[in-house]
C-alpha cells in the first residue's frame, strides 16, 4: 500500500513538471514571457497605409538584431492608417530619427516583423518619436493578382501592336543628291591615225606572222617565183 502511494506520487511531480515545461514553451511561442515594463525602454510609433498580418508582440529587429517588440496596433479614424506601437530597448538609444520602418516577412510564409534602416541624421529617437519614413507590407495576394492581369492584358491584344508594330512601319527614305567625284574622269586614247596614202599602219612583222595576216600570205605567194627562177 505504501509503494503505491509513492508511485502515485512521482507520476503527480512527473505530470506537474510537464505542466510547468508546457507553459514556458507556450510563453516562448507567444512572446509573452519577453514584455517588460521597464521604466528605462522607450517608445516610438509608425504609420502603415497597410499592416498585414503584423502582431503584437512582434519582433523589432535591425540587421538582424532584436532591438524589441511591437507592443499595440491601432486604427487610425482619421488618416485611415494603421498605427503600430514598439517598445524599444534602452541600450540601442542611438538610433538615427530619420530612420525607416519596414513591415518585412521572415521567409516565404512566415510571420511579419518590422525591419528598421537606419538613416544619416545626428539627432536620435526618443520616447515618443514617430517615424516618418515607414513602408507598408507585401500582400501576396495582391502581387498574383496584379500579375495575372497584367498577363491577360498582355495576350488579350492583337498581333502588330505595341512595340512589333513600330518595328514593321516602314522607314522614309529621302533620295539624296548625287556628289560630284573630285577625281577628273579618264581621257580616252585617241584612234589610231591611219598611215600615209591609204596604206595600213605600220605593224610589227613578227605580228602579223602570228596573226596569220598578209605578210605570212606574201611569203606563201612569193616561193613558187622563186622555184620558177631556178629551173633552166
Amino acid at each position: 500500500m505504501q509503494q503505491a502511494k509513492v508511485l502515485e506520487t512521482w507520476v503527480g511531480v512527473f505530470v506537474a513538471l510537464g505542466i510547468v515545461a508546457l507553459f514556458f514553451m507556450a510563453m516562448q511561442v507567444s512572446n509573452l514571457g519577453e514584455i517588460r515594463t521597464d521604466a528605462k525602454n522607450y517608445r516610438i510609433t509608425a504609420r502603415f497605409s497597410n499592416a498585414g498580418s503584423l502582431k503584437a508582440r512582434a519582433p523589432v529587429s535591425m540587421a538582424g538584431v532584436r532591438l524589441g517588440r511591437v507592443e499595440s496596433i491601432r486604427f487610425d479614424k482619421e488618416s485611415y492608417d494603421a498605427v503600430v506601437e514598439m517598445r524599444i530597448d534602452a541600450q540601442y538609444d542611438s538610433l538615427p530619427a530619420d530612420t525607416t520602418a519596414s513591415i518585412l516577412t521572415q521567409g516565404l510564409l512566415g510571420e511579419q516583423y518590422v525591419g528598421l534602416t537606419p538613416g544619416a541624421d545626428s539627432e536620435y529617437l526618443k520616447d515618443g518619436d514617430e517615424l516618418e519614413l515607414t513602408q507598408s507590407a507585401l500582400v501576396l495576394e495582391e502581387v498574383i493578382s496584379r500579375f495575372l492581369f497584367n498577363k491577360a492584358e498582355g495576350d488579350g491584344k492583337p498581333k502588330g501592336e505595341g512595340a512589333d508594330a513600330e518595328d514593321a512601319k516602314p522607314v522614309d527614305v529621302q533620295p539624296t543628291a548625287a556628289i560630284p567625284s573630285s577625281t577628273p574622269a579618264p581621257h580616252a586614247k585617241p584612234p589610231a591615225k591611219p598611215a600615209e596614202g591609204g596604206g595600213r599602219a605600220n605593224v610589227h612583222p613578227k605580228a602579223e606572222a602570228k596573226a596569220g595576216g598578209p605578210g605570212k600570205s606574201d611569203a606563201k605567194a612569193g616561193t613558187p617565183a622563186r622555184k620558177n627562177a631556178v629551173k633552166p
